[in-house]
């Protein structure tokens, strides 16, 4: 009986020996838990996920936003004396110093000065000139090799994009702050059709005016300039605006080819309508004209004949399917330049030029 029992426990202790040895050599073999209750050495890592940063975003637009200071001096005593001085940002968009910021935080002003993010200092900033429109100016320095923030022409912000306003708020130093994009072609702001705001939730204090609102690689989006006020003395939060980078290249090439922004005006405002004639009130709905409101009674559109609720689809042939675009087209027309409209009144087609005025300033 104990010949057969010996004859079969010598190949299993035999087996159980060479597999013990296996698990010695192979570490990743062995189980969780060991029977003879030696741990494993080799432990699975933690599982790990980069986090989440804009860090080159900003390290790419940072160095080409600036801080303005402007003074104005008081000059009804016997020696001139400082009066008020005024804190905002800039943004240096060519190499040879030419710094976008709003008109407002230099309007007034006797003296510019111009802070650069690596300490260097210009007292004496030249106006190259200024849109009220828009709230932008355009200032001029004496330097070369700037740093300039990155654009791209073809770049088209939209809701739910990932902004980062730059600026200097409340002279703290440099500063970012995070948010995205909330609304996009916001008019009613500023009651005129000429500026199409960007609205986000990126906060901008006194100070962050005419600073750098960049996407996630700092690409330049806007011009920061405003946050949201109210009549009514309720506190709001999370509204603040810019000026879309498309809208401020445009002032800028202007300021800088002409010294004034010249824009057509036509004399009227409008609404987006689609193929019934019937008002937009969504950004889903194809636009397929847009609808005569506020017709000023001396503009060139009445003295041509347009009239109030009257529907244009087309403006020099061209299809209205974007009325931002459209009202943009004519707003770069030059004064004196003929328009043909071609509209819908009371159920009947009609063709009406007319004549481009130049739209005066605020």
């Amino acid at each position: 009986m104990l010949k057969p029992l010996k004859f079969l426990l010598s190949p299993i202790l035999i087996g159980l020996g060479i597999a013990f040895l296996v698990l010695l050599i192979k570490p990743s073999l062995r189980p969780d838990f060991w029977p003879l209750g030696f741990p494993s050495n080799d432990q699975p890592e933690a599982l790990t996920q980069a986090h989440l940063t804009f860090a080159t975003g900003v390290q790419k637009s940072a160095p080409s936003v600036v801080t303005i200071y402007s003074e104005s001096f008081n000059n009804q005593t016997s020696y001139p004396q400082r009066s008020t001085q005024e804190l905002g940002s800039g943004v240096i968009m060519s190499k040879n110093g030419y710094i976008l910021t709003n008109y407002h935080v230099i309007n007034n002003a006797d003296q510019v000065i111009i802070i650069l993010a690596d300490g260097r200092q210009f007292n004496n900033a030249q106006l190259v000139g200024f849109d009220t429109v828009t709230d932008l100016a355009l200032l001029k320095i004496d330097a070369l090799q700037l740093p300039t923030v990155p654009t791209d022409d073809s770049f088209t912000p939209q809701v739910g994009d990932v902004v980062l306003a730059i600026g200097n708020p409340l002279n703290l130093g440099q500063t970012i702050t995070q948010g995205i994009i909330s609304a996009t072609g916001k008019q009613n702001i500023v009651q005129s059709s000429h500026t199409n705001l960007l609205q986000m939730d990126a906060a901008i204090n006194v100070g962050n005016s005419g600073g750098a609102l960049v996407n996630s690689n700092g690409i330049l989006v806007g011009i920061n300039s405003a946050q949201f006020t109210s009549k009514r003395n309720i506190e709001i939060q999370g509204i603040f605006f810019a000026v879309p980078y498309s809208i401020a290249k445009d002032v800028m090439d202007k300021l800088i080819k002409y010294g004034r922004v010249v824009r057509g005006y036509l004399g009227f405002s409008a609404n987006p309508v689609d193929k019934s004639g019937i008002a937009i009130r969504d950004q889903l709905t194809p636009v397929a004209g847009m609808q005569i409101y506020n017709l000023d009674p001396l503009g060139p559109a009445w003295q041509a004949g347009l009239q109030d609720r009257d529907i244009i689809f087309k403006i020099d042939g061209e299809i209205v399917t974007d009325m931002q675009q459209n009202l943009e087209k004519i707003a770069n027309t030059l004064p004196g330049t003929k328009i043909d409209f071609e509209l819908m009144r009371d159920g009947k087609k009609k063709t009406i030029p007319v004549t481009v005025m130049e739209l005066e300033p605020i």
